[in-house]
């Protein structure tokens, strides 16, 4: 992975669903963790908080917990991220916001290493998929992979997580991280958000009007461009990728 980006040209929001799923924000309401969120985040990083879902019936989550999972996922370099002056400058706007003091900023060390972006999630759990021959060829054919980060983004989906937003390559006219997809047989989507920062607790009114003053502030801009030349093959047994590891990388050339 390397920073040196040839000039490409990037798939924009109308070709993607980053406009459609982010959080719907109303003036003088705050924010409230969502069930997803406080049955698979929450008791990871507040196991006392009140409003933790330790486990729910035909799920395997138990305080955050679950069966192994395996997805192939773009890795993000950390020491990249954190060399690029925007991604310092969001963090230092988000030291300085009111709801700071919530947010779990002892992950941002923690998850250095293990940052993604899914691209075909859930392939296997318990044991890992097997990739096969014919789809590593076609999966090695699609060559080096040129990708844009972005910030700040909250789902309408996990509200509680904050993330940065990937925007493939546009490749003759088509989003690239498709290619992939269909490799290996997989959904097509359009959604490929790097989880990075975890908020602790509910936001009142005035920490969600900061929150959203952010996102808007910072929608457009870009955090980091970088090319990639493989995957990872990543089982994890939380949604956080705490326990994970990267089963093996699986080259694009």
């Amino acid at each position: 992975m390397n920073d040196s980006s040839p000039a490409s040209v990037f798939c924009q929001d109308s070709e993607l669903g980053y406009e459609r799923s982010r959080t719907r924000f109303t003036s003088g309401e705050g924010l409230i963790l969502d069930e997803t969120y406080r049955l698979a985040h929450l008791p990871l990083l507040a196991p006392d908080h009140p409003r933790v879902i330790r486990t729910r019936e035909g799920s395997s989550y138990v305080m955050g917990r679950h069966d192994r999972v395996f997805s192939l996922v773009l890795p993000i370099s950390g020491d990249l991220l954190h060399r690029s002056p925007a991604y310092g400058a969001l963090n230092e706007a988000l030291k300085a916001s009111p709801f700071a003091h919530k947010i779990a900023w002892d992950l941002l060390d923690r998850r250095k290493d293990k940052l993604h972006a899914t691209i075909c999630g859930s392939l296997a759990s318990g044991e890992p998929p097997v990739i096969d021959r014919m789809q590593r060829q076609q999966l090695a054919g699609i060559g080096p992979i040129h990708v844009e980060l972005r910030g700040l983004f909250s789902g309408n989906v996990n509200r509680g997580r904050l993330y940065l937003r990937a925007y493939p390559e546009s490749r003759n006219g088509e989003n690239v991280f498709r290619h992939i997809q269909r490799a290996l047989g997989c959904r097509e989507t359009d959604l490929y958000v790097i989880g990075l920062y975890n908020l602790t607790d509910d936001l009142d009114a005035d920490e969600t009007a900061a929150l959203a003053s952010l996102i808007d502030r910072w929608w457009d801009r870009t955090i980091l461009q970088f090319t990639v030349d493989q995957l990872w093959l990543m089982g994890a047994c939380d949604d956080l990728v705490l326990d994970s590891a990267i089963m093996e990388t699986v080259s694009l050339t």
